[in-house]
């Protein structure tokens, strides 16, 4: 296996690959494009496109294609989570950093999968994508305990139509996920990390953000609508696993 390490967007990206590493024309397409997302939608970047807007000295209307797409898929994600993921700060700000990261990595792994590369795995801040086997047998990835970040909850496997993992809660970043509906005392989340295992990495962290900030009502709705998989930490530490992950490794009976 070989690795490729670079930082962009405020964290690590880690790529991984089955065999020898790509060309560097392909490496570079990739970082580059991640560096892209990061001068666009950065609202930390005061010169980003999105800082412009939220500042209002760019209209939203004209700004480039590439915004206005990004903001309209976050609105289609809002409707399709009847408001539990948004784009919008309480201030009203237009924040895309809930779906930029994993349109970045999105972007990343059709410049891969263009290239021919067949066996790779992408980890962006704890969120994965990935593609293909390592020496034949399924990419196999951990579940960080929030309780303890040395250890692991579980190990989940990749495949076809579960190739995406993105995991939301606050024991990196604290309480940053906007709330939606009554909380708990305390006015914590219902859950302290939430991670979902889809088929592609959009819907794996939206829906791992708005199941966070919905708590059980949109974990219901999300597992009732989506083809997704999901593993939920509750405030007092309990664990909950939808179906797919319940034979998980360390999550089933010994």
């Amino acid at each position: 296996m070989t690795v490729h390490v670079f930082d962009t967007m405020g964290t690590t990206v880690s790529l991984r690959f089955a065999g020898a590493l790509p060309g560097a024309a392909v490496l570079h397409a990739v970082e580059a494009g991640f560096d892209d997302y990061d001068r666009r939608f950065s609202l930390y970047r005061p010169d980003s496109e999105l800082s412009l807007v939220a500042r209002g000295d760019l209209a939203l209307q004209h700004a480039s294609a590439v915004l206005r797409e990004r903001y309209a898929d976050a609105l289609e994600w809002r409707s399709r989570t009847a408001g539990a993921f948004t784009p919008h700060r309480p201030d009203g700000v237009i924040d895309l950093n809930g779906i930029v990261k994993a349109s970045a990595m999105a972007a990343a792994a059709d410049l891969l999968d263009t290239a021919g590369e067949a066996d790779w795995l992408l980890n962006v801040g704890g969120d994965i994508l990935g593609r293909g086997t390592l020496a034949g047998a399924p990419w196999s990835i951990g579940i960080v305990d929030p309780a303890d970040r040395a250890g692991l909850l579980t190990t989940l496997t990749l495949h076809g139509d579960r190739c995406a993992v993105a995991t939301s809660g606050t024991a990196e970043r604290g309480e940053h996920i906007w709330r939606r509906g009554p909380q708990p005392a305390g006015g914590t989340s219902a859950y302290r990390q939430v991670t979902v295992r889809a088929a592609d990495i959009v819907t794996a962290d939206v829906l791992a953000t708005a199941v966070l900030a919905g708590g059980h009502e949109q974990l219901d709705d999300a597992t009732a609508r989506f083809a997704i998989d999901v593993l939920t930490v509750a405030a007092d530490g309990a664990l909950t696993a939808t179906p797919g992950l319940q034979r998980a490794r360390g999550l089933a009976p010994a």
